[in-house]
This record gives C-alpha cells, structure tokens and sequence, in this order.
C-alpha cells in the first residue's frame, strides 16, 4: 500500500471537508433526527459513493489525457474559482 498517497488523498479530503455545505448539511440532520448512527452511516455512504464515482471518472479521464496536463487543468481552475471568490468578495 502507498501510505504517502493515502496520507495525502486522506488529509486534502479531510481538510477540503471540514466546515463546507456537506458536513453543515449531516450536522443538522444529526442534531434533528432520533437516530445520529443512521445520520453518520447515510452521510458516510454518500462521500463514499461520490468519491467512487470521482474515482472511476479520473480513471477514465486518464486512459486519454496525460497527468501532467491533468495537473495543469487543475490548478487553473483553483486559480480561476480563487480569483472569482475573491473579485464578488470585494
């Protein structure tokens, strides 16, 4: 197993996560309903399942576009959406 890669994707995602629209949605469905491991088990299953589908798009993606451009396209559109947020923050 590569812990380096694992470590990495677990800490972005971890990070990406914390206080975004997702995790304020399961907040207030635990703090409403009766049962809170039904909450953590349905909101578990569904970063799992849009994570498996990230997955198998990224495969894809990759039989037909190098890594490096893959990168590329990546960071630019974080610039892109870091400016953007920044312009209508003013």
């Amino acid at each position: 197993m590569d812990w380096r890669l694992f470590l990495t994707t677990f800490g972005a995602i971890f990070l990406a996560e914390m206080g975004d629209k997702t995790q304020i949605a399961t907040l207030t469905f635990a703090a409403g309903g009766n049962s809170r491991w039904i909450v953590f088990a349905a909101s578990a299953l569904a970063l799992v399942a849009t994570s498996a589908v990230a997955v198998l798009g990224g495969e894809v993606i990759a039989r037909y576009v190098s890594p490096l451009w893959l990168h590329r396209a990546a960071g630019a559109v974080f610039l892109v959406l870091g400016v953007l947020y920044l312009w209508k923050a003013r």
